[in-house]
């Protein structure tokens, strides 16, 4: 993966951007469970647009020692007008590059966050091509850097691999059906169209679009989502300083139960564990954020910190 280190020369900027309309998740959570003190350096895997980070940099005003990473080129572009000309590292790459990097120059953080959904520019942008209820490109891709869309799965994978993704990622009951259908439709150019293939294999469904978990998966299979989480996740708590806290946010069973699981394996009441649970089980959001941000409702965050 090609990446690059830019510094931020802005701090701060109001948003010029009326497009990007993000609102970080469980953001009083996080705070709570990485407890930013003064001084603190702090590694932010997924910055996307800035929330989490203004908020947490906030309480540190420690810049210099801290970096902030995402793959997605907007997000870059947004996070370069956010922030000052304090020193702070913006990463353009993907968590796992990042991470191997940082862990070769001998970096440790005293706070680090992984938010691991997708933005709500990706899908509000038809462009990107996450989105079900949109006409944009089959594309769904978080670094546009990379070759690989979610047209090449699903207009050139074989009928068997497309089930595949549509049952180890998305859990999904009906995937070979749908599997057959895709093939049988090919080629499939939008979202769409996509979606409205999908439809057809749950008539009459509910409330949640009958494509929301093909989607996923194919999100999942496009960005190699689930092989980054558990390659990276060792190099994390590496990063982490003693006394150091790390939140992650996930927003897929499957995601939750690498993060649970690798806490787990060097955490614990053991006498070496080398992590203890700041959360016991993973936090969701309140009622209260899911009224004005719905999306909000998948997400689970479990912290840890380092003895």
């Amino acid at each position: 993966m090609i990446h690059g280190i830019f510094k931020i020369k802005m701090h701060q900027k109001k948003n010029q951007n009326k497009d990007v309309v993000h609102e970080p998740v469980l953001l009083q959570e996080v705070l709570q469970c990485l407890s930013p003190a003064k001084g603190e350096s702090y590694l932010d895997l997924t910055a996307g647009y800035g929330g989490h980070a203004s908020a947490v940099l906030a309480q540190t005003g420690n810049y210099r020692d801290s970096v902030l990473v995402d793959r997605d080129q907007n997000a870059i572009d947004e996070l370069t007008q956010q922030f000052g000309s304090t020193g702070i590292s913006l990463t353009h790459s993907d968590f796992l590059s990042a991470s191997a990097d940082l862990v070769n120059q001998g970096k440790h953080f005293d706070l680090i966050l992984a938010d691991l959904g997708v933005s709500s520019p990706h899908l509000d942008r038809d462009d990107r091509g996450f989105a079900i209820a949109s006409h944009g490109p089959l594309d769904m891709r978080m670094d546009n850097r990379q070759t690989l869309t979610a047209s090449d799965i699903v207009n050139t994978y074989s009928e068997t691999a497309i089930a595949e993704i549509l049952i180890q990622y998305g859990e999904e009951p009906k995937a070979r059906q749908i599997a057959r259908m895709i093939v049988e439709n090919r080629p499939l150019k939008t979202t769409d169209e996509l979606a409205a293939v999908i439809a057809k294999a749950w008539p009459g469904h509910s409330r949640v679009h009958p494509a929301t978990r093909s989607f996923q998966a194919l999100r999942i299979a496009v960005n190699d989502e689930l092989h980054l989480l558990t390659e990276a996740l060792p190099r994390w708590l590496e990063l982490l300083k003693p006394g150091g806290r790390i939140a992650v946010i996930s927003f897929h069973s499957l995601e939750d139960r690498l993060v649970k699981q690798a806490f787990k394996e060097v955490g614990g009441e053991r006498y070496d564990a080398d992590l203890r649970l700041i959360t016991k089980r993973p936090i969701t959001a309140s009622q209260n954020e899911l009224v004005h941000n719905p999306r909000a409702r998948s997400a689970k965050l479990r912290a840890a910190v380092k003895k």
